[in-house]
């Protein structure tokens, strides 16, 4: 037998840290919207589409991007979209009006998406099945960090040395992380190779399809809901709990905090039994979330099962990677991880908008209550889906 082989943690902080700047790039407007807004002379309303732009950007193009760039070396391809997206963000930099703004950050979103795509398989072909799990929640540590640290690092930047030095910090992080990604990440082959008288199946036909469908469905369920209140939580905790606005800020790091958590309890249980560990993950967001808005007006409780929301939910999405690149077949990983992105970032927008009608027609005390509701409907499908294969196939429950 070969020697085992120990578990690459120090390759996968590589692509860690990757992540951790580009979603710390992606953000970056958030935490320096007034300053964008004053230097290009527009409002904050439209500096706002910044963001969303980036995102349905993302969701548009990934699967069509992903499928044309299948030939190339994955290792090569991740260093391109970080430089592609390093250019980007100058572009960002230097840009005389709002509209070469928008234009760079639609270019942002072309690289970022491609760039999810690769790093989420390229981590599950770094170790063994039973791994897979514990690789995607260390690889996406560098995403919960980025909300952690990386967006209100942008944003003291931003307000040290301007909205565009900001832009040009990011680039060259960027760049660094792309130098680290030459020197210390192998090459892996992502082409699956055909057996001697196999006929390729397209990936339509491939029995693993459905579970891909699957977990895109819960993904896209559970972070549209996810978005539905946290686009707006700022505002909720002053109206709701009746925080001081000042601190919003340390309020909202704490919840980062808790889905530091939630990663590190996917990382640790995630591997054991993913399916039944998901269903009960969705139903205790479901649980946190109604507490939420019983305990709204309380005030320090409604704070601490807003911490105890983030906790939860931050298992959700590395373990829902970790299961889709374990049970999908080989051919099928890069398509499936260009799908989950285009999951997400679709989720992360309609989220954002359905909020919108829901504090002008509704009010922000209702918000919650939208969550909880997505919650159940992905935990319905899950069970059913669960239900299923315990009938057809016993073991692969």
């Amino acid at each position: 037998m070969p020697p085992r082989q120990p578990f690459p943690f120090a390759r996968l902080m590589v692509i860690a840290g990757a992540i951790f700047v580009c979603v710390s790039s992606e953000f970056l407007p958030t935490g320096i919207l007034p300053e964008i807004a004053a230097g290009v002379g527009v409002g904050e309303a439209q500096a706002g589409l910044l963001v969303s732009v980036f995102a349905f950007t993302v969701a548009l193009t990934t699967v069509p991007l992903t499928r044309l760039t299948y030939r190339y070396p994955r290792k090569w391809l991740m260093v391109a979209t970080l430089v592609i997206f390093a250019l980007t963000n100058i572009v960002c930099a230097i840009a005389p009006d709002y509209w070469i703004l928008l234009l760079g950050r639609v270019l942002g979103g072309l690289a970022h998406g491609v760039f999810w795509a690769v790093t989420t398989p390229y981590a599950a072909r770094l170790v063994k099945p039973s791994q897979v799990v514990r690789a995607t929640s260390v690889t996406t540590s560098g995403g919960t960090l980025a909300f952690i640290l990386g967006i209100p690092m942008g944003a003291a930047i931003g307000h040290a040395v301007g909205w565009r030095l900001s832009f040009v910090v990011m680039a060259c992080l960027i760049i660094a992380f792309a130098v680290l990604v030459v020197l210390f990440l192998p090459s892996v082959e992502h082409r699956v190779p055909v057996v001697t008288g196999e006929i390729p199946l397209p990936a339509r036909k491939d029995p693993t399809l459905r579970v891909v469908i699957l977990v895109c469905a819960i993904i896209f369920i559970t972070v549209s809901g996810q978005n539905v209140l946290s686009t707006f939580i700022a505002p909720w905790l002053i109206a709701i709990p009746a925080v001081d606005p000042g601190q919003v800020a340390s309020i909202l790091m704490l919840g980062g905090i808790g889905g530091g958590v939630g990663l590190i309890i996917s990382g640790l249980f995630g591997d054991r039994d993913p399916h039944r560990i998901l269903l009960m993950t969705i139903a205790a967001l479901a649980v946190a979330v109604a507490a939420i808005a019983l305990l709204g007006p309380a005030g320090w409780p409604a704070i601490i099962a807003y911490v105890v929301w983030n906790a939860v939910f931050g298992i959700i999405p590395p373990l829902s990677q970790g299961l889709m690149m374990r049970d999908a077949s080989p051919r099928l990983r890069d398509l499936a991880a260009a799908a989950l992105t285009t999951s997400f970032n679709a989720a992360i927008g309609l989220g954002a908008l359905i909020g919108s009608f829901v504090v002008a027609g509704l009010g922000l005390a209702w918000l919650p209550w939208f969550l909880v509701g997505f919650a159940l409907i992905a935990f319905c499908i899950l069970a059913v889906e669960m239900r299923r294969l315990r009938g057809s196939h016993p073991a692969a429950v």
